[in-house]
């Protein structure tokens, strides 16, 4: 049998042209949003399969219509409108500053950059809003479907020292364990959180990016393909986002 020897300094792919037409550094961050998807996705199913399993659930039209400096209007999904319009924003931002990039547009790339961080943390503002009113007030949350009747409890209560959620709840004058009201307060928190985590990692990868640029950081390197990336990510923040809305505000 015969080895064929390579000679030193040889590289095991030197073909010239990336396999996937992208540099090795867009590839693994395309994987790294393929990974992160697979784990919004275990949580989504997981938080679904649950909400059809049960026979009653809450109603967001109620727990969700709030306004800032709206005290006592009943405003149904109104900010959580606001909140997605800013992201969206800022997802439209991101293009730009990624379209600038590749133009070599230093200045334009700084503005649409320096707009998208200050979308990131209006975002945040917001969310961070939104849990302090959930978890500061007391809210009467209207719950279908059980026999046909309609009642209420209230889901979120501050002035009891255990559990929050409560292990029961009395509609009817009949007790029900409280699987779904008990599920949806700690799937909302967990996923909205998660993904109020991955914001928050955006803003910082774009405030780096923003300095970076601000240097000249990538007028160096003749291309802005970190700006690039960072847009992937940020889009995938925004994409997951949509899902959010549906299965927690929508359905």
């Amino acid at each position: 049998m015969s080895t064929t020897a390579i000679p030193t300094g040889t590289k095991w792919w030197n073909g010239g042209r990336s396999p996937f037409n992208a540099s090795y550094g867009k590839v693994m961050m395309w994987y790294f949003l393929m990974s992160d998807a697979f784990t919004f996705g275990a949580f989504l199913i997981s938080y679904g399969t649950l909400r059809f399993s049960e026979n009653y659930w809450v109603d967001p039209n109620h727990v969700f219509s709030a306004f800032p400096f709206a005290e006592g209007m009943n405003l149904p999904l109104s900010f959580v409108s606001l909140m997605t319009f800013i992201l969206i924003f800022s997802s439209v931002t991101m293009v730009l500053a990624v379209h600038e990039g590749h133009k070599m547009n230093r200045k334009a790339v700084e503005k649409y950059i320096f707009w998208t961080i200050i979308g990131g943390l209006a975002f945040l503002s917001c969310q961070a809003w939104e849990w302090t009113h959930l978890l500061t007030h007391q809210h009467e949350v209207w719950i279908n479907g059980i026999n046909g009747a309609a009642g209420h409890v209230e889901l979120w209560n501050t002035t009891v020292s255990h559990n929050p959620f409560g292990p029961e709840v009395t509609i009817n004058g009949h007790q029900y364990a409280t699987p779904g009201p008990v599920a949806f307060g700690s799937y909302f928190f967990e996923i909205t959180g998660f993904h109020g985590f991955h914001v928050f990692s955006g803003v910082i990868i774009n405030l780096i990016m923003y300095i970076k640029t601000k240097m000249g950081h990538f007028d160096q390197r003749g291309h802005y393909e970190m700006v690039e990336k960072a847009g992937l990510y940020w889009h995938f923040v925004d994409l997951v986002w949509v899902f959010v809305f549906l299965c927690f505000y929508l359905i």
